[in-house]
């Protein structure tokens, strides 16, 4: 059965599950495909809105990654931005600031990595309705940007580490290796992810009001 199907028992329709339904087994597969792509081309753009902080840049992906991953479910949100981990070591200038290749050579390449899973994580709650009312949302985006630290500040701190002292002590100003993996890695951005928690904790159930609205009416 095509990912874009209708699913069954406890797992609920996503949104993309709306946009583009199955009517043939190519169809659905194509419909899969077109939706991995986009989602794909959305986070590589807005990589590249971005505030140059260095060692993590100031970027609009983690709202992209959690966005995605809701819309499309797991599978498809976590081979999207698998893909665009790919595509970006490949050579392709998707990272922020239009960086590409090995992801050992970023100090925030660990945040790459924790896409792959958040947009698996949110997917998987949107699956089972987490993404229909305003709490259950804001819990779905917040497990998604924790999931992504858990990766991100983690990288940084060996990055940090094999950098040595006169990096993240004297050029960061940090007195220990973990506040700066913390103060530069996490810190700084808690405030905005609260925001966006907030914003998609308003819009994506407004979005399924609309749906209810419109299954009530056909039925």
């Amino acid at each position: 059965m095509s990912l874009a199907a209708a699913p069954r028992g406890h797992r609920h329709r996503v949104l993309a599950d709306l946009v583009l339904p199955a009517r043939s087994r190519a169809l659905a597969l194509a419909a899969d495909a077109a939706l991995v792509v986009a989602g794909t081309a959305l986070v590589a753009l807005s990589a590249q809105l971005t505030i140059p902080f260095w060692p993590v840049p100031l970027t609009a992906q983690t709202f992209a990654v959690l966005v995605i991953g809701t819309a499309l479910g797991p599978i498809r949100g976590a081979v999207s931005l698998a893909l665009y981990l790919m595509i970006g070591v490949a050579g392709l200038p998707v990272f922020a600031d239009g960086n590409s290749g090995s992801l050992f050579a970023l100090t925030s390449g660990g945040y790459i990595v924790g896409f792959v899973a958040a947009a698996a994580l949110t997917g998987w709650l949107a699956r089972r309705a987490w993404d229909r009312r305003i709490v259950g949302m804001f819990v779905t985006f917040l497990a998604g940007t924790a999931t992504i630290y858990a990766f991100g500040v983690t990288w940084l701190y060996f990055s940090l580490q094999g950098l040595g002292p006169a990096v993240w002590h004297e050029a960061l100003g940090f007195e220990t290796l973990l506040g700066a993996a913390f103060g530069a890695g996490l810190f700084p951005f808690l405030l905005g992810d609260v925001v966006k928690a907030i914003i998609a904790a308003l819009l994506v159930p407004l979005v399924w009001m609309g749906v209810r609205a419109v299954d009530a009416r056909k039925s």
